[in-house]
């Protein structure tokens, strides 16, 4: 117990909320070996969209949109072209560093789809071809949005980050030669409006770029990432900044917008890996020493332990051991009576309960340390990875035959389910008129020991607040 955890900055985060965190075991073995591995069956259904998601989907996007849509149609609207367009350069410049020195290739390469789309729309505005060039933009950018959504985060690897360049290279090299065929060859049916009017985009480029939103908005509700909501609201930014394009201090104004929203979503998303565990998404011990900070008496403190964890990492393997973390984590997530689950190290969690004393808080964790108990992990063994090699596989009919019965057997072993089921140890403290939150801590330790030896799967309160308090346990070891 009190194991530090890692601090976890590598790549992107895990989804951070509730119901991805249920869903995101599949049927499958994780990175594609054939190790132990678990699938996790819940009886109760989560909601799709509550406030936390509604929040991570609209802030911070999604209001400075809105923000810079109000401005932009007030009478306060009153900056000049330049400095708009140093702003553009600034949040584009800010982005850029940001990503790399974070190690998003996925923000650096929306930020320069945003850069090239608005030097293409800058150099056609005002001529006679600005509808077409400006429709073949609106088509470009949201399938280019899409791509990089579905991109791994890896770096900037050649790998993974030579592909898009040169895809951009290429679609940058057909929209410079396509403006100046089109340019050279004026044609009369072509009409272009009054510098100012917003752009009419053509029905294709329309449901591109809706098609494209919707998609980012069903990966985004998949994943709760920040930078999905960042792809999500940018490229809503880049379709009013196209329409927009006569208009140039409009037009660099969403630029920017859309600039900004993707450089504020590395913030966003460093934020939450210093403040949230990576492997189980629940708040960290960073977290958790901050809200010690901001409790007010009374407040209860509990600290949970999974039973024979060890055993779990000895009998299955460390893969198994940190599913089981996550399962147990997103059962933690949903503990009633206001509690807030953190991960404070290793198999070690702890729930805050402000406001609460161990008299109105035992009944919900003794039903949190039941539903853990009353859930059943289905965990498989190694698949057929024992099967005869070299030569032997190749010899005549009959032998295959028999090899082929014992294959079709040991698929059938394979497949067989052993259930697994998990329980915690559970010891909860109150805080008394002079105590601090370590004190707290330490008494909500002692009761968890307590609760160990008592035969674990238990929920033990402190012995300062036991008096006339019952503890309560499952009865089974």
């Amino acid at each position: 117990m009190g194991s530090k955890t890692g601090d976890g900055f590598e790549k992107e985060l895990p989804a951070l909320h509730r119901w991805y965190l249920s869903r995101q075991y599949s049927s499958s073995p994780p990175n594609g070996d054939n190790s132990h591995w678990i699938v996790a069956e819940w009886s109760e259904s989560l909601r799709l969209v509550d406030r936390a998601t509604l929040k991570s989907l609209f802030v911070p996007g999604g209001v400075l949109l809105v923000a810079i849509l109000a401005l932009a149609n007030s009478g306060w609207f009153t900056l000049p072209f330049p400095a708009l367009t140093f702003l553009y350069y600034c949040a584009l410049a800010g982005g850029m560093l940001l990503a790399w020195r974070f190690h998003s290739s996925r923000i650096l390469l929306s930020l320069l789809v945003i850069f090239l789309s608005q030097q293409a729309t800058s150099f056609v505005a005002g001529q006679p071809y600005v509808l077409t060039t400006v429709g073949a933009i609106a088509m470009l950018v949201p399938i280019n949005f899409i791509l990089i959504a579905l991109m791994h985060e890896r770096g900037f690897t050649v790998e993974s980050v030579a592909p898009v360049v040169l895809l951009l290279f290429v679609e940058s090299l057909t929209v410079a030669v396509f403006w100046g065929s089109s340019n050279a060859r004026p044609s009369p049916l072509v009409h272009v409006g009054h510098l100012g009017d917003p752009l009419s985009l053509p029905r294709s480029a329309v449901l591109v770029l809706t098609s494209a939103i919707l998609l980012l908005l069903v990966r985004f509700l998949l994943t709760r990432k920040p930078v999905e909501s960042a792809l999500l609201w940018s490229l809503c930014g880049v379709a009013i900044a196209l329409r927009a394009t006569e208009s140039p201090r409009l037009s660099i104004l969403y630029w920017t917008t859309a600039a900004c929203t993707l450089a504020v979503s590395i913030v966003e998303n460093s934020y939450l890996l210093a403040y949230h565990d990576e492997l189980t998404t629940l708040p960290s011990r960073r977290s958790f020493n901050d809200a010690l900070l901001r409790l007010r008496e009374p407040y209860s403190i509990a600290v949970v332990d999974i039973d024979h964890f060890k055993r779990f990492n000895d009998t299955y393997g460390h893969d198994t051991g940190d599913q089981v973390l996550r399962l147990v984590a997103a059962k933690l997530a949903q503990v009633t009576g206001g509690g807030e689950a953190y991960r404070c190290g290793g198999e070690e969690f702890m729930i805050l309960f402000p406001g609460k004393t161990t008299n109105s808080v035992l009944d919900h964790l003794e039903g949190l340390r039941a539903n853990i108990e009353s859930s059943e992990f289905r965990v498989r063994g190694n698949d057929r990875r024992q099967a005869l090699r070299g030569p032997d596989r190749r010899n005549g009919r009959s032998r295959g035959r028999t090899r082929k019965g014992h294959a079709i057997r040991q698929l059938a072993e394979d497949k067989a389910v052993d259930g697994l089921h998990v329980t915690v140890s559970i010891g909860v403290a109150t805080s008394g008129a002079k105590s601090v939150p370590d004190s707290v801590v330490k008494a909500a330790d002692k009761a968890l020991y307590r609760a160990k030896e008592n035969g674990r799967n238990r929920v033990e309160a402190a012995e300062t607040v036991r008096t006339g308090l019952r503890s309560k346990a499952a009865g089974i070891a």
